[in-house]
């Protein structure tokens, strides 16, 4: 099968789509991904196809600058989402050509190439990422969720409809008619999320979608890790993306790790940490797969994106969540709910003593802490969550 997925937003946004596709490339199906051209090479180095999608803008850089206009959580992730649905709503013409000649569509948590598989009458098959997004139909609409459907889901659905409007299509009427392909998949565990039995069956809880990487790291972050303890890893992800250096932000880090006698991984900061001298316990490091770095790690600070949390419970290090915005806040509460983390610093909160607090409550639990977190891996890693993807998507496509 010819197969094209389409995905919008930071790493953290491609990079599940990106194992996907290479777990459909190594069945035998043809796949492109349809995003940024910024995410050419990251792509295209995975053995993908890549389509590019939208203006060639530094997609991390954007939302990096929204991220610095709006200290509130809810309203950073509404401002961040309406900056790629606009980017979205403008490439549909884009999108729809390169929907055309394939077999299946894949349409991310976006809901990126929904409508233009629709009007092309091409299958699709549905992912997503936050199961909180997934409607309960099968159970009947509290008092609340009814005034929510009329007062909320059209503000939700109106960009959808703007190109649902393009091609004709049928309008939809509140958010639950969002999910519409053949099945849903959801790449998150059963060991951290309970299934809903309210959702329809078409709603699957495939496992995490993972690999790990083949990687050899530099000498000098090899060295490092040899001598010495374990380190904290920092890996604040697309939050850790700069518009302009900050010194004051990594200070804070610097400094928690210095009163408190760890040693450290920092990854990211790459504009503050070019004219930044780290003492002999700490080293930058670039680009690493949260595959190898993770393993590596006496535990993990992290933003709590999808990618990072789900590498911090598959590959079984304890966290210090640190969300940023509204779904981290919801991830963070998911490690928290299994004991593999402490309990999560907001944003807003963030401050040296706040962390020194923090690492001072890792250390005193961390043998509870890394039990649970091993523990935990195994379960995570006896799922084969790509593997159970790609035969549903078959399945359904043969049915």
């Amino acid at each position: 099968m010819k197969i094209a997925l389409f995905t919008m937003g930071t790493r953290g946004d491609v990079q599940p789509y990106i194992y996907l596709a290479k777990a459909l490339n190594k069945n035998g199906h043809t796949t492109t991904i349809g995003s940024h051209p910024c995410w050419r090479k990251l792509v295209e180095e995975a053995g993908v196809n890549f389509a590019p999608i939208g203006p060639d803008i530094d997609i991390e850089l954007e939302t990096s600058i929204i991220r610095g206009k709006n200290s509130n959580a809810v309203i950073s992730l509404l401002k961040t989402m309406n900056f790629v649905f606009k980017i979205i709503e403008n490439s549909s013409n884009e999108i729809y050509e390169n929907c055309k000649g394939n077999d299946l569509i894949i349409v991310s948590h976006s809901q990126m190439g929904a409508a233009e598989a629709e009007a092309l009458k091409i299958p699709a098959v549905n992912v997503t990422l936050q199961t909180e997004m997934i409607p309960r139909k099968l159970k009947e609409p509290t008092f609340g969720e009814k005034m929510f459907n009329f007062f909320v889901s059209p503000k939700i659905t109106k960009p959808y409809n703007k190109i649902r409007k393009l091609y004709n299509l049928p309008m939809l009427k509140n958010s639950s008619e969002l999910i519409s392909g053949r099945i849903n998949l959801i790449p998150v565990s059963k060991y951290v999320i309970e299934r809903n039995k309210y959702w329809e069956d078409k709603n699957i809880l495939t496992g995490y979608w993972y690999e790990d990487a083949a990687y050899e790291p530099p000498a000098e972050l090899a060295e490092f890790l040899a001598n010495g303890e374990k380190p904290i890893i920092l890996a604040l992800g697309a939050m850790s993306f700069e518009e302009k250096a900050d010194k004051a932000k990594l200070d804070l880090f610097v400094n928690a790790f210095k009163k408190t006698g760890k040693r450290a991984i920092i990854q990211g900061f790459q504009k503050t940490i070019k004219d930044y001298q780290l003492p002999d316990t700490m080293i930058a490091c670039g680009s690493v797969p949260h595959s190898w770095l993770f393993k590596q790690g006496y535990a993990a600070i992290h933003h709590c994106g999808f990618g990072t949390a789900s590498a911090a419970m598959i590959y079984g290090i304890p966290s210090i969540p640190v969300p940023f915005i509204l779904d981290q806040t919801g991830f963070a509460m998911q490690l928290e709910q299994k004991n593999v983390a402490v309990k999560q610093i907001k944003s807003k909160d963030l401050s040296e003593e706040r962390l020194i607090e923090a690492i001072k409550e890792l250390d005193a639990n961390y043998e509870t802490l890394s039990q649970a977190s091993k523990a935990l891996s195994e379960k995570l890693q006896s799922e084969y969550g790509l593997e159970t993807a790609v035969t549903m998507i078959e399945k359904c496509i043969q049915a």
